[in-house]
């Protein structure tokens, strides 16, 4: 029974990520999470390999698993769909890399929605108002931005009709990007597993290429989440029908007795 109620709880587990991500599947770059199974502690009854007689040994041995746990949640990095919007300040990354984020008591945030605005300054900062790095001013005398691939902004404004670069996107790596701690809002942090971060330019040595008045979507792919749903749910049927039997075989052991 106990072992049963540990398939159920890690299936719970798994219904809950799925709802998760099913919820944010319009979040622009949200990256799907998914968990990993592992089992949990075995009885051995016989150990494998045991000798038998003087010449013989036990093949296979008997040993008896206790259930299963979530071993770690993963979140996959692959890339989102990008969707044209009609808003020159929306970025989509085409390839690996994240925008760096200064945050609210100047900490440092990495994420992968570009849905940027302009403040009272000219920054371009996030939907929250946080800062993106570098900074980037846009003049308010600009009728004219331009985003290049490589990152650079352009500016034109009025009576001059020639671009005026004022400054350079920049995208940062991880070397294992799977380990970053998600903060919500779109926003991971650096961690020891992650790696350290390396700043460099779009289009350069792996990192993506930037997309002006793109933004990334969700990576979720709703028919696949309503198939692990459905899976999830089976298994949990089927650990509390487990459930049921023995406690059914228990009672007919009681019933022998009386």
């Amino acid at each position: 029974m106990r072992t049963a109620a540990s398939g159920m709880q890690a299936q719970q587990m798994q219904v809950d990520t799925i709802a998760n991500n099913i919820a944010n599947v319009n979040t622009a770059g949200y990256k799907k999470n998914q968990l990993s199974f592992r089992s949990l502690m075995y009885r051995t009854f016989r150990e494998p390999g045991a000798p038998t007689s003087a010449s013989q040994n036990n093949p296979t041995g008997l040993q008896i698993g206790s259930g299963s746990e979530i071993a770690s949640s993963t979140k996959l990095f692959m890339q989102g769909d990008l969707e044209p919007t009609a808003n020159p300040l929306d970025i989509g990354i085409s390839g690996e890399g994240f925008f760096e984020i200064q945050t609210a008591g100047g900490s440092t945030a990495y994420t992968r929605d570009g849905s940027f605005r302009r403040d009272s300054d000219g920054l371009l900062v996030t939907a929250d108002g946080f800062q993106l790095e570098p900074a980037i001013t846009i003049p308010a005398e600009a009728t004219d931005i331009s985003i290049g691939q490589d990152g650079t902004v352009s500016v034109v404004t009025a009576g001059n009709p020639t671009p005026a670069v004022v400054g350079q996107i920049q995208l940062t790596r991880f070397s294992n990007p799977a380990g970053l701690k998600a903060l919500g809002g779109n926003m991971f942090a650096e961690t020891a597993s992650s790696g350290t971060p390396t700043a460099q330019a779009p289009g350069t040595t792996g990192t993506g290429i930037l997309r002006q008045s793109f933004r990334e979507r969700s990576n979720v792919a709703i028919v696949d989440e309503l198939i692990a749903l459905i899976e999830a749910q089976r298994n949990y049927e089927v650990n509390s029908r487990t459930i049921r039997v023995s406690d059914e075989m228990m009672q007919q052991v009681g019933n022998l007795v009386r």
